[in-house]
């Protein structure tokens, strides 16, 4: 109805770049926050409308209408997160602004089929996703159903903001060699950290990235850490990021500090960094979990459960142990009924024994939030029930 009434004059609406865009915390590891975006910084971090390198940054509109004609649109891209979740949101602006096109999904939840036809009969050359949650599903179906879709349009594949396991990337390949698939490490407090690319031809480890151009690692006592070194460190991003969380001045304090006279988004991720700029991230520092005095990180964990052919989904926590502190806990959706024997000796092939889970805790579903991101907090409260029951 508005558009019909409409006459496309312009609004006189005075726009600032100071001007800000809320973008609340998903709430994985407690309550949400929200994360004020000044317009400027947030147009900046999501590329500034030169989205290739070496394009000249626009000063006016018609230098960007200059770019946008020189890329010739963003191409179609499908976005199967949510538009709540910052990915999906920040992803789909950069598309159109780009003069690409953004299709969405007609059901009110992710189905695998309905994606993968939608890719089909719109010829999308990008899809949006957020890890294995989305990624999985569709193997799937791909998997189950051969010759049914046809995805030879896909050009690129981009996940952001949760584990996108190197098995899952490299099955989807085969369905289409020709793709490539961008996983891409940032958060609602900070745009651009890392990359990781994964062709047929080549690719990189799970959870390992090329550092950005403004991101660095420091000690929790803000001391910089050289990459090549062997520790660990928190991941700050400088440049463009956001002025800090609404009403929270505490948190904003600690989690955009001023270090050395710039300031920093430091979202709370430990990583190391190779000499090469390729970044290997840990985990989440408040997930870490302590058994007997031994840091573990629970990604770390969970991307090597899920390598195990009959784990669906898992989630790793810890959980209270009056010997270690903290036990590592592993909360399982098994295809087929299988061992915790079996389990563990499948995870110290790869992992140190000290990190191999001492429960695991049989699940129908792993707790998820509508965009794919675990769920921690529900996942500890389902494992205090079911030890009780133990």
């Amino acid at each position: 109805m508005a558009l019909a009434e409409g006459d496309s004059t312009p609004l006189d609406i005075p726009r600032l770049g100071d001007d800000l865009l809320f973008v609340y915390t998903g709430g994985t590891t407690g309550l949400p926050k929200g994360v004020m975006w000044p317009q400027k910084s947030l147009w900046g971090a999501m590329g500034g409308g030169a989205p290739q390198p070496g394009m000249k940054r626009p000063d006016s509109m018609e230098e960007h209408l200059a770019n946008v004609e020189a890329m010739g649109g963003m191409g179609r891209l499908l976005v199967l997160a949510p538009f709540m979740h910052g990915a999906g949101m920040m992803t789909s602006i950069t598309t159109l602004c780009m003069g690409g096109a953004v299709i969405t999904l007609p059901g009110h939840g992710f189905d695998p089929a309905e994606a993968l036809q939608s890719i089909q009969d719109n010829k999308a050359t990008q899809v949006l996703l957020v890890g294995d949650a989305f990624a999985k599903p569709l193997l799937k179906t791909l998997d189950e159903n051969p010759g049914a879709y046809d995805i030879s349009s896909l050009m690129v594949i981009i996940s952001s903001g949760a584990m996108f396991s190197m098995g899952i990337k490299q099955a989807l390949l085969k369905h289409n060699p020709k793709m490539l698939i961008m996983d891409t490490y940032g958060s609602s407090e900070g745009i651009g950290l890392g990359t990781s690319i994964t062709t047929a031809q080549g690719t990189q480890s799970t959870a390992k990235f090329k550092l950005g151009a403004k991101t660095k690692l420091f000690t929790e006592d803000y001391q910089e850490i050289a990459p090549g070194s062997p520790e660990r460190g928190l991941v700050a991003r400088s440049g463009s990021i956001p002025v800090g969380y609404y009403k929270d001045e505490a948190k904003t304090a600690k989690t955009f500090p001023v270090i050395e006279g710039v300031r920093y988004s430091v979202p709370g991720d430990w990583a190391t960094a190779e000499a090469d700029g390729t970044l290997t991230l840990l985990g989440r520092g408040n997930q870490c979990i302590n058994s007997g005095g031994e840091k573990i990180f629970p990604e770390e964990v969970e991307e090597a459960l899920k390598t195990h052919a009959h784990v669906e989904d898992t989630l790793v926590i810890g959980t209270a142990d009056e010997k270690w502190g903290q036990a590592v806990t592993a909360l399982v959706d098994l295809a087929v009924p299988t061992s915790d024997a079996d389990l563990s000796a499948h995870v110290r092939q790869s992992l140190a024994g000290y990190k191999v889970p001492k429960r695991y805790l049989s699940v129908q579903t792993i707790p998820r939030q509508p965009n794919g991101k675990a769920d921690y907090v529900t996942a500890k409260k389902m494992a205090a029930e079911l030890l009780l029951t133990q």
